[in-house]
């Protein structure tokens, strides 16, 4: 018979959450994060004309950094030890943007003790798909505590 793990709780997520907006990286963007549940999650990024490639669209990386956090803090909300690492992550670009609000949302689709595997599905303010993702997530050695910012 196998034991039944411990869920974790609103106070993970919210820790995880303020994790997230706290980190340097996130510095300067127009950006939020909410874990709605267990294994999912949800990132708003709000893109500009400063977010442009020569070409006059957002740059993918905006669409792969708004995939790839959403998708691993729906994976790290089942964990609530160490922070989880990206191992693999697959994109599809499927519609340009130009402005406004990206909004991602993600969901686990597959946990096991080595790796959890997310998807993640990325549109526009009017609901339009712009990308999908796929992320493969490992566990790290570093504990999930106050010097990185949970708390």
């Amino acid at each position: 018979m196998i034991a039944a793990r411990n869920r974790p709780s609103m106070e993970h997520y919210r820790k995880l959450e303020r994790m997230y907006h706290d980190a340097p990286c996130n510095d300067g963007l127009d950006v939020t994060l909410s874990i709605t549940g267990e294994g999912e999650a949800e990132l708003r990024l709000g893109v500009d004309e400063g977010d442009h490639h020569a070409g006059g669209g957002v740059h993918g990386t905006y669409y792969f950094k708004t995939l790839d956090d959403a998708t691993f803090f729906a994976a790290n909300s089942l964990v609530d030890d160490v922070f989880l690492l990206t191992t693999d992550f697959h994109l599809q670009l499927t519609r340009p943007v130009t402005d406004g609000e990206l909004r991602a949302t993600a969901t686990v689709v597959n946990e096991h003790p080595k790796q959890l595997i997310a998807d993640g599905v990325l549109y526009d303010e009017d609901g339009k798909q712009l990308a999908r993702g796929t992320g493969t997530f490992a566990r790290s050695g570093v504990e999930l505590d106050p010097k990185i910012g949970y708390e």
